[in-house]
C-alpha cells in the first residue's frame, strides 16, 4: 500500500527545502523510467495524492508529473535508500514517461546514439535479442529458423516445451525443472515476438490479476 507519511530518515536534513533524487521505476516491469528531484513538500504531495510530484529546478515550483501531458505516475511503493538521501518510487505510468514520447527518459547511450528502453529484467533482454534476430537474420540462428517456420511451428514447440516442464516438475530433478522452464520462456518469447506482442504486455496483465488496481485504490 502507498505510504501516507514521510519515511523515517527523510526529515533528518536540516533544510526541508533540500532537494533529493527520486528514481522512478515501472512497478510492473522493473524498468527505470526517470529521475526527478523532491523536497519535503513534493514528497508530502506525492503521499497525499498517490501521484508522483517533483520540484522543478528550472521553474522553481512544485509540479505533478503529467500535469500537462496527462502521463501521470500512480504510486505503488516508495523506498528510502540506506543513507536516507534518495528515493526509489515504484509507479504505474499512464503513458510515455519521457517528454519526447518515449517510455523511459534513459534512451541514449553516452555518445548520444538512440537506444531501446532499458531492460527491466532478463526477459526483456531476451526479447530484445529475439527482435534483433527478426529484423537482422543471422545464418544458422535457431531463433531465425523458428521465426521463419511460422506460427504453427512455434506453437508446436511451445506445446512440446510445456509438456517437458510438466514432466520435469512431477518426476525429475530441481535443476532439470529449472532448465525446462527456461526453455519454455525462450519459446514463449519467440512466440510473442512473432505475434507482435511483448513481455511488457504480459506483465501488465499479470499485475492486473495480482490486484495492482487494488493497491492503487481501484477495483480489481
Amino acid at each position: 500500500m502507498t505510504p501516507t507519511s514521510t519515511p523515517s530518515g527523510w526529515s533528518s536534513a536540516p533544510d526541508p527545502a533540500e532537494l533529493r533524487p527520486a528514481i522512478v521505476q515501472d512497478a510492473r516491469t522493473g524498468r527505470v523510467l526517470m529521475l526527478g528531484w523532491m523536497n519535503e513538500e513534493a514528497l508530502q504531495r506525492t503521499l497525499e495524492t498517490g501521484l508522483v510530484h517533483f520540484w522543478s529546478r528550472s521553474r522553481k515550483r512544485l509540479w505533478r508529473k503529467g500535469e500537462t501531458s496527462g502521463n501521470i505516475l500512480r504510486v505503488v511503493e516508495i523506498r528510502l535508500d540506506c543513507d536516507g538521501d534518495a528515493l526509489l518510487i515504484q509507479a504505474i505510468p499512464a503513458g510515455p514517461t519521457c517528454h519526447t514520447g518515449r517510455p523511459s527518459c534513459f534512451h541514449r547511450e553516452l555518445r548520444g546514439e538512440e537506444l531501446p528502453p532499458p531492460s527491466g529484467h532478463i526477459l526483456h533482454r531476451l526479447e530484445a535479442v529475439v527482435r534483433d534476430r527478426q529484423r537482422h537474420p543471422i545464418e544458422g540462428s535457431y531463433t531465425v529458423q523458428l521465426l521463419a517456420a511460422g506460427p504453427d511451428e512455434i506453437a508446436k514447440k511451445i506445446g512440446e516445451e510445456a509438456i517437458e516442464v510438466a514432466l520435469a516438475l512431477s518426476r525429475q530433478s530441481d535443476q532439470r525443472s529449472l532448465e525446462e522452464a527456461a526453455d519454455l520462456l525462450y519459446m514463449l518469447t519467440v512466440g510473442l515476438v512473432a505475434r507482435g506482442l511483448s513481455w511488457d504486455a504480459v506483465l501488465e496483465v499479470l499485475s492486473e490479476r495480482r490486484g495492482m488496481g487494488t493497491i492503487l485504490g481501484e477495483r480489481p
